[in-house]
């Protein structure tokens, strides 16, 4: 569940930060008749998104056992592929964000009321399908359907109080903090989804060491106890992993890790605790 809540609040937060950069520039450009434009935009992105979240399931309903494990072992490496891919954006990106959306909505403007509700579609429906995309893929391990979905829910809703908290200029967040904390923890969450991907080429038959253990912490990870399930379920560290999912494992958190940690990584320090209204 808390996996979930994270992808939910991270992917939250920015597609709620693009909402409020929006709605900001029309109200104080006096143009909130064009409002109605941008909630259409966000509503089909959003209509979208859970389509595509519910195609995922639909098509994973009807496959048999070795065509699920390479859809799920598919499913996460793309995952896993985009939630690095966002996080690094997110982290080059931030200085500039506010700047350009209101740049291409200016020019949105200019062209017409269409061409408004599709810049707001546009800016909102990436982090829609990633976050499909990476609900599937997280909630793949999952004993039940119902923790992954409550947490993302919980994740989503906790993004938008904060959004309308920061664009109302009721709180301000050091969001140099925020992405980076958060940036750290999903690291982890994407390096356990990878893991969680080659187990289900491994079960699919299409990688080998299904049987070749790298370890057994089933003395340390009890099944029963609640820390086992918060660590299997946030980074899909289980008690006998394999040796190819441990090498996976490790082959992308080390170098990923150093990467965004590195002097030149986090966001700028100008942006911290910036309302995006301003």
């Amino acid at each position: 569940m808390f996996a979930s809540f994270l992808i939910g609040l991270r992917e939250g937060l920015e597609a709620t930060l693009v909402v409020s950069i929006l709605v900001a520039f029309l109200v104080k450009s006096d143009r909130k008749d064009k409002l109605p434009l941008v909630w259409a935009g966000v509503g089909t992105a959003l209509v979208l998104a859970i389509g595509f979240g519910a195609l995922l399931s639909f098509t994973a309903a009807h496959l048999n056992h070795e065509q699920q494990e390479l859809f799920d072992a598919l499913t996460s490496i793309a995952a896993t592929v985009f939630v690095t891919w966002m996080i690094f954006w997110m982290r080059g990106a931030a200085r500039k964000i506010s700047t350009d959306l209101r740049a291409k909505l200016g020019e949105a403007l200019q062209v017409g009321s269409v061409a408004v509700a599709v810049m707001a579609f546009l800016s909102v429906i990436r982090e829609g399908l990633e976050t499909s995309l990476l609900f599937f893929a997280s909630a793949q391990g999952a004993a039940t359907t119902a923790s992954p979905l409550i947490g993302i829910s919980l994740g989503v809703l906790t993004s938008v109080l904060i959004g309308w908290g920061i664009y109302a200029s009721a709180l301000r967040i050091n969001l140099t903090k925020f992405f980076t904390w958060t940036g750290l923890l999903l690291i982890l969450v994407a390096a356990g989804i990878l893991k969680y991907g080659v187990h289900d080429l491994q079960e699919a038959a299409l990688l080998p060491g299904l049987t070749t253990q790298a370890f057994d912490l089933s003395a340390v990870l009890d099944p029963g106890a609640w820390y086992s399930a918060l660590v299997s379920g946030m980074f899909n560290i289980t008690a006998q992993p394999t040796v190819l999912e441990m090498v996976a494992w490790v082959a992308y958190a080390v170098p990923v890790l150093f990467l965004f940690l590195r002097p030149a990584g986090g966001l700028p320090k100008a942006t911290a605790g910036q309302p995006v209204s301003q």
